[in-house]
C-alpha cells in the first residue's frame, strides 16, 4: 500500500481536495469544523504534504536556512533546536548549514545557488565583520543572528553582551568576590565587534563601576570556546600563582574546562572560587557542581528570528519595513557554583 494522497485526505474527511489544501496552507477562510475534519483524517492517514509539488505550484519550498558557525559548541546546537522547534510550529522545514567559521563558507553561504533552495535564511557569521554588509543586501529574506555585523539591511537578532556580561560579574561581586579572573579573550587583542570583545567590555565596566582596579593578568585568552581551552587557560592562571576568588568564563564550555581544572588541583567551587558562565546550556544544569550562568534569552531569540523571517517570506509590493535590530531580555542563573543552593533566577 502506497503512501497516504491528499484525495485519500478529502474521502475520509468528506471535503473537497480544495478545502484540504486550504487546510494544509493555514486560510483563514475554513469553517472551524470542517478544519478540524481534515486535520483528523491528516493524523488518522499520517498524510505528509508534499513540499515539493507545494513549491511548484505557491513558489514557495517551506524551507528556511540557518548557518551557524559551529554545532560543536552547545549554544549553537540548541540554538538549531529551538529554531526548528519555532519552524515546527509555522509548519516550515529547516536545513542546517555549518560554516565553521570559515569566511569563504559564509560567503557561498550567501551568494550560492544552494540558498535558493530554501524561502529565507537565518545566518550566524563569525568571519565576517562590519566591512562586509554589502554582502547582506541580497534577493532574497535573511535574518542575520551574532554580533559581528551591526546596521546592515536584514533584520538582525543578537543578545545583550555587554550588559549581560557585565551583569554576571557584578553578581560575583554581589557575593564578595574581588579578585576575578575573565576566560576566553580574542588571541588577536583587538577591540571588535565580537562576542568576546563585547563580554570583556562587560566584565571591565562591572569592576570599574565597583571601583575593583583591572589586573590584566587576570584576563586570560581560549579560543576557541571548547572545554580543553578552558581547562588549559586555568591550569595556566593557577601555574602562574596570581590570587583569584572568582571566574567569569565567556562561555559555559569554557567554564566547565576549567571546573575540571580546578578540581584538579583541589580548588573547591565555590568556596575557593566562585564559577559563572554564560549562555545557559543544558549541561550547566548536571555539571558538579551546577553551573551559574547568564542566559541570554536563546529561546526568544530562536522564535523572534523565526517570526521575522517568515513575515519578510510573506512581504508583498514595495512597502518594506525598515531593518530592525531585536535584542531579547536577559537573565542570571544562579547555581551551585556561586553559592546558590537551588536555580535562583534573577532577571534582567
Amino acid at each position: 500500500m502506497g503512501s497516504p494522497t491528499i484525495h485519500d485526505v478529502a474521502r475520509i474527511a468528506g471535503v473537497s481536495i480544495k478545502t484540504v489544501s486550504n487546510v494544509i496552507n493555514d486560510y483563514p477562510h475554513v469553517r472551524p469544523e470542517t478544519r478540524r475534519k481534515v486535520l483528523t483524517a491528516i493524523e488518522e492517514l499520517e498524510y505528509r504534504p508534499n513540499l515539493s509539488a507545494r513549491g511548484l505550484r505557491s513558489g514557495r519550498t517551506g524551507v528556511i536556512g540557518l548557518a551557524v558557525p559551529e554545532l560543536r559548541q552547545n549554544y549553537f546546537a540548541e540554538l538549531a533546536d529551538a529554531v526548528i522547534r519555532a519552524a515546527e510550529r509555522r509548519q516550515l522545514g529547516v536545513v542546517v548549514e555549518q560554516t565553521s567559521g570559515d569566511r569563504a563558507r559564509e560567503i557561498e553561504v550567501l551568494t550560492g545557488g544552494r540558498v535558493r533552495l530554501t524561502d529565507g535564511l537565518l545566518f550566524s557569521p563569525m568571519a565576517l565583520g562590519q566591512e562586509d554588509r554589502g554582502l547582506l543586501d541580497t534577493p532574497f529574506p535573511v535574518v542575520l543572528l551574532g554580533e559581528r555585523i551591526f546596521g546592515g539591511p536584514t533584520d538582525h537578532v543578537t543578545m545583550h553582551n555587554g550588559s549581560s556580561a557585565r551583569a554576571a560579574v557584578e553578581h560575583l561581586i554581589s557575593i564578595g568576590r574581588r579578585r576575578i579572573a575573565v576566560i576566553g579573550a580574542h588571541p588577536d587583542g583587538k577591540e571588535e565587534v565580537r562576542s568576546a570583545d563585547l563580554r570583556v567590555r562587560g566584565y571591565r565596566a562591572a569592576l570599574e563601576a565597583a571601583g575593583i582596579p583591572l589586573d590584566p593578568r587576570l584576563v586570560r585568552v581560549a579560543a576557541p570556546w571548547h572545554r580543553e581551552n578552558g581547562a588549559d587557560a586555568m591550569r595556566g592562571l593557577l601555574a602562574d600563582e596570581i590570587p583569584f576568588d572568582g571566574l567569569f568564563a565567556l562561555n559555559d564550555t569554557l567554564a566547565l574546562g576549567a571546573l575540571r581544572a580546578l578540581g584538579e588541583a583541589g580548588l573547591r567551587v565555590p568556596d575557593d572560587v566562585a564559577v559563572i558562565g554564560f549562555d545557559n546550556i543544558d549541561e550547566s544544569r548536571f555539571s558538579v557542581p551546577s553551573l551559574s550562568s547568564v542566559d541570554p534569552g536563546r529561546e526568544a531569540i530562536a522564535a523572534t528570528a523565526v517570526d521575522l523571517l517568515v513575515e519578510r517570506i510573506n512581504e508583498k509590493g514595495d512597502h518594506r519595513i525598515p531593518p530592525r535590530l531585536i535584542k531579547p531580555e536577559f537573565r542570571i542563573v544562579a547555581r551551585e557554583s556561586t553559592g546558590a543552593r537551588s536555580a535562583a533566577i534573577t532577571v534582567r
